[in-house]
C-alpha cells in the first residue's frame, strides 16, 4: 500500500476538527531531524517520521519503549509502519512520566524504511477503537455515553457495571490486565446499581471528578493513581468526595485500543501486529 494513502486514510478516520495535542516535538529535542515537519507543527498528531514510500506491513504499540523498537528490528523487515498511542516511552519513577525515545533506535527505523505514525488524543477521543472505549469493553461496563472533553477530545465514558462492589470490580480489573491493580476505597464499597467513569492513562485529574460528580458516578477506573506531590491534591478531592479510585498503569489501560486497531489495519489489506510491552506497576 502507498504510503500516503494509508497516511490519509488515518487523518480522514481519526483526526477530528478541534482535537489538539500537547506539542509532543518540544519534548524530544534530540529527534528534531526525524521528525515529520506537519508532527512540529500540530502538536504532535499524525505521521511523526516520513521514512518510507510503501507500507507492506504495520505495528501497534502504546508507547515507542526500547523493547517495542527492538522487536521491530529484530524481525528484520522493512517497508512498514509503527503505529503508536505515544511518540515517548513512559518511566513515572526515573523520567517523570513521557520521555523521548531512543535516538540509535529511531534511526535504525529510518535505516530500514519503517515509518512513525501517532494518534495520541485522536485515539483518546471516543470511538469503536478509542482507549476508553476499549478499555470499558474489556471490563464488561455498558457504555452509556462519552465524557471528559479534553484538548478536544472525549477520553473516557460514564456507563454502568454488573459488579456489586468496588472489590468485584478490582478483581475483574486484575483479571483483564493481567497483573495487580489498586484501590483507593474513598467511597462506599457497594457500587450495586450506580454508575463508573472510565478514563483511561492519566485521567485521575480534578476536570475528569468534577465531572463524574456533576454525573453522580463515584467511581473512577484509570491508570495512573500514585500518590505523589502531583496527584496529592486530587487524591485528597477524591476522599473529601467519596470517589472511588482505581488503578490499572498507564500502558494496561491503553493497550486495547492499538489491540483493536489491528482489525482496522488488516481489513485494509495490511498484516498488523500488536506489539505487548511491560506495564509500569510504579503508576499504581
Amino acid at each position: 500500500m502507498k504510503a500516503l494513502d494509508l497516511y490519509n486514510k488515518l487523518r480522514n478516520d481519526f483526526i477530528k476538527d478541534g482535537i489538539k495535542d500537547v506539542d509532543w516535538a518540544n519534548r524530544m529535542p534530540n529527534l528534531n531531524k526525524y521528525l515529520f515537519p506537519a508532527f512540529k507543527q500540530n502538536g504532535g498528531i499524525g505521521l511523526m517520521c516520513d521514512f518510507t514510500d510503501k507500507i507492506q506491513k504495520v505495528y501497534t504499540t502504546v508507547f515507542l519503549s526500547e523493547k517495542v523498537l527492538l522487536k521491530i528490528l529484530s524481525d528484520n523487515i522493512s517497508n512498514a509502519m509503527l503505529f503508536s498511542h505515544h511518540p515517548t516511552n513512559w518511566d513515572l519513577k526515573k523520567h517523570n512520566g513521557n520521555y523521548a525515545a531512543d535516538e540509535k533506535l529511531i534511526a535504525k527505523l529510518q535505516e530500514r524504511d519503517i515509518s512513525i505514525y501517532i494518534l495520541h488524543h485522536p485515539l483518546d477521543n471516543y470511538s469503536k477503537y478509542s482507549t476508553c472505549g476499549t478499555l470499558a469493553d474489556k471490563l464488561n461496563i455498558a457504555i452509556e455515553k462519552p465524557a471528559f472533553l479534553y484538548f478536544g477530545a472525549m477520553c473516557g465514558i460514564i456507563g454502568t457495571t454488573d459488579c456489586e462492589t468496588v472489590g468485584e470490580l478490582q478483581k475483574r480489573y486484575t483479571r483483564a490486565v493481567g497483573h495487580k491493580t489498586s484501590l483507593y476505597l474513598y467511597g462506599d464499597e457497594n457500587i450495586k446499581g450506580e454508575k463508573v467513569a472510565v478514563c483511561p492513562g492519566g485521567g485521575n485529574i480534578k476536570e475528569v471528578v468534577e465531572e463524574m460528580i456533576d454525573n453522580n458516578v463515584r467511581t473512577l477506573i484509570t491508570g495512573v493513581t500514585i500518590v505523589n506531590d502531583y496527584s496529592r491534591g486530587i487524591h485528597e478531592f477524591e476522599k473529601e468526595n467519596k470517589i472511588n479510585l482505581l488503578g490499572g498503569t498507564h500502558y494496561s489501560t491503553e493497550k486495547y485500543a492499538p489491540m483493536e486497531m489491528c482489525k482496522y489495519f488488516n481489513n485494509l489489506g495490511l498484516p498488523s501486529e500488536f506489539i505487548d510491552d511491560e506495564p509500569n506497576l510504579y503508576d499504581l
